[in-house]
């Protein structure tokens, strides 16, 4: 019983194998253009490459191998990412935040937050939003843009 569950994890672990190097190729590509000088002076980083990247490529070559990367890709986008986007976080420093102060920390949730609801009644009311929809534009307006996005999305 016991080397029939670990076969099958063994399986499940290489089902992940070929998305997750997908996903690694892509994100190295977009981190070694995103340093070249003259890409950098245009306006792109490594995330606007990385999520043009996967634009084209998902466009492209994706749906002929999709059934082999599924699993991976759906791994990195709903693990990884939000793990790097914490991870992110923790360059903010204490010392920094002590630097702004109280009344910097209040404004900082205020504008957030009304940005965020902001979003949300225009995306519902005005726009025709579904709720989750006006969820996810609130938070890539109010937070840090396409990586909250992606982030939030299920």
């Amino acid at each position: 019983m016991t080397e029939l569950t670990l076969q099958n994890h063994r399986r499940t672990m290489w089902h992940f194998i070929p998305g997750l190097a997908l996903s690694a190729v892509i994100t190295g590509v977009a981190l070694w253009g995103g340093a070249i000088p003259a890409v950098a002076g245009a306006g792109f980083s490594a995330l606007t490459l990385a999520i043009l990247l996967g634009m084209v490529i998902g466009n492209t070559v994706y749906p002929q191998i999709w059934k082999q990367c599924d699993g991976g890709v759906l791994f990195a986008k709903q693990h990884l990412l939000r793990l790097g986007i914490i991870l992110y976080g923790f360059r903010l420093t204490f010392s920094q935040i002590a630097d702004v102060g109280i009344s910097g920390i209040v404004i900082d949730v205020l504008t957030l937050s009304s940005t965020f609801m902001l979003a949300c009644f225009l995306g519902q009311k005005v726009f025709g939003l579904d709720r989750h929809t006006s969820w996810l534009i609130g938070a890539g307006s109010s937070i840090c843009g396409a990586a909250a996005v992606l982030a939030t999305e299920p």
